[in-house]
């Protein structure tokens, strides 16, 4: 707890009135590869507690759209729509078109992660399976030369979604941002410019 606590980014969060140290990871990434801008809409999966939503809604601006959608509560926030509910089930997908009311997405955002149970092979699949899931929402959702980026860990899976996102993205890159924890197996995998067109 005290690491926490002590930690450079967490410290720096609270100054600027983030929610996690997470905002940094996107915020890192998004100065890397240019993927957030004004005007775009954004969809924040798992989106809780919110820092990602902090950084994305500032970038993309009043003229921007940003949809959060999670299991867990989120605290509102100012031109923010949040959905509490699993993307997975139809109702929530549905609620989700009508936000959308007709507009394809720019840029689809995943930093979900599974509940640890400190068993390594459970935790790679479960974590591999909401990617998974993550890249499915956005073959179904981005326009043609939207972005993707998805939280992910080394592992069983890992270069089969790999492959599957080549498959989909003019280019994939992957990235750890230097706000990531050393310690973390986590990395994100950007997926620039989806090269199909599921929202037409």
């Amino acid at each position: 707890m005290q690491e926490h606590f002590d930690d450079h980014w967490v410290q720096q969060a609270r100054a600027l009135g983030w929610r996690s140290r997470a905002a940094f990871k996107l915020q890192q990434l998004d100065e890397r590869l240019a993927l957030l801008r004004a005007g775009q809409v954004v969809v924040d999966l798992g989106a809780a507690p919110g820092s990602w939503c902090q950084y994305a809604n500032a970038r993309i601006g009043e003229r921007g759209s940003l949809i959060a959608v999670d299991l867990l509560p989120i605290e509102p926030l100012p031109g923010v729509t949040i959905i509490e509910g699993d993307f997975r089930e139809q109702a929530m997908l549905e609620q989700l078109q009508r936000c959308l009311n007709g507009r394809a997405v720019d840029v689809v955002l995943s930093d979900m992660a599974p509940n640890i149970s400190g068993i390594r092979t459970v935790d790679q699949t479960a974590a591999m399976y909401l990617a998974e899931l993550a890249l499915d929402f956005a073959r179904q959702q981005l326009r043609v030369g939207g972005h993707w980026i998805c939280k992910v860990f080394q592992g069983e899976g890992f270069d089969e979604l790999l492959r599957s996102a080549r498959a989909e993205f003019e280019q994939v890159r992957m990235h750890k941002p230097e706000s990531s924890r050393d310690r973390s197996r986590e990395q994100y995998m950007v997926g620039i410019r989806y090269q199909g067109n599921s929202c037409s």
